[in-house]
Formats: C-alpha cells, structure tokens, sequence
C-alpha cells in the first residue's frame, strides 16, 4: 500500500541548537521544504534548539506539525503549545513509539544522545524487520562524517549486513535524501509483536 502523498516526516534532532549556525538555517531550510511539498512534521515536541527550528518555522507556513513528548520533559524541552497536534506520553519508548506509528519516513539532522538514541533504535528496528521506514541522515558541514566512517567498519568487519548498511541513507542536501525517502515512504505499521523487544 502506498503512502499518502505528502507523507509525514519524522525528524529526529538535537533539542540544544550547537555552535554551528547552518545546523538551524538547514532545519528552517527543510521546514520550507515540507511546508511547499505539504509534508507533516513528526518530531519530539520541544519548542527549543534544533528541533524547536523546524517546528516553529513549518508553523509560520500555516504547516502541520505532530509533536510527541513524555510528561517528564515538558518542562525541560518546554513543549510547543502551537503545535497542531501535542501528545503527552508516559515514557521515552512510547514518545519513540507513537513517533514510529505516525511517520512514514525518517530522517536524522545534528543532534546530541537523545538524537543518536532515536535513531539507532529506529535503525536496530529496521534491522530486525520490525518497521520498513526509510532512513535518511542529513550530513551537515561534515557532521556526521565520523557515524558514517563508523558504519563502513561496521559493515567492512561483517557486523552488519551489506541489506542493513542500505537501511540508512546519509546524503549532503535535501534535494538528495527527500525524494528518495519519498519514493521509499511506508504506511505500514510497526509490528504488533514489538513488545518483545522491549
């Protein structure tokens, strides 16, 4: 079954803004994207940083933006009252969770721990056949140089699949990475046997 079109984009992203000035004119820079191609936001729900860039600015493109975020971080990421849709949740597994059921692509822009979390969980899952999302990394002024030099050793020392090192996807620009993670988007759920893995 084909995803609707626009798809909805889940945005993995760092909640501090770093010292990198192109890490927010990028994140505006693809709010304007989605906001022209009629893409939905799927993202954590903070108003701050990184991710508070891309949210605030689809916003002021009247676009829609789907923030997920655990009661525990309301006060830390400060939520973002204007999003069209906020969601409360209890922990961080079911924010990542409820994250994996609204989107039908994925894609990773700078970010600290709770970045890479997201998105090696999103990727181990992929790995397990556990979601068919795509994986896009957006690679930022070299930021992620080093992840993607790591995922070559990985998969050079047989620790990964050559079918699980194309999981993921790490391009330069976004008129690269969107088509493609438009062109692979999926409807399909999560499988219902996740528990398993948690």
């Amino acid at each position: 079954m084909l995803p609707p079109s626009p798809i909805n984009l889940l945005v993995y992203c760092g909640s501090r803004s770093g010292t990198d000035a192109r890490f927010r004119s990028v994140a505006e820079n693809l709010a304007d994207r989605m906001a022209e191609a009629g893409m939905t936001l799927i993202y954590g729900g903070g108003g701050i940083g990184i991710m508070g860039a891309v949210a605030r600015r689809l916003i002021e493109h009247n676009g829609t933006v789907v923030g997920i975020i655990p009661e525990f971080l309301n006060s830390t990421e400060v939520a973002l009252p204007w999003c069209t849709e906020l969601i409360e949740v209890h922990s961080m597994h079911e924010r990542k969770m409820k994250m994996l059921e609204r989107c039908h692509a994925i894609l990773a822009l700078p970010g600290g721990f709770g970045t890479m979390d997201e998105l090696f969980e999103a990727i181990t899952w992929r790995q397990l056949g556990l979601h068919n999302k795509p994986i896009g990394l957006l690679n930022v002024d070299g930021f992620y140089d080093h992840l993607a030099k790591q995922i070559d050793v990985m998969h050079h020392e047989d620790l990964i699949s050559k079918e699980s090192r194309a999981h993921v996807r790490i391009g330069t620009s976004l008129d690269e990475l969107l088509p493609w993670l438009e062109s692979n988007a999926s409807v399909l759920p999560p499988d219902p046997l996740l528990p398993r893995w948690t």
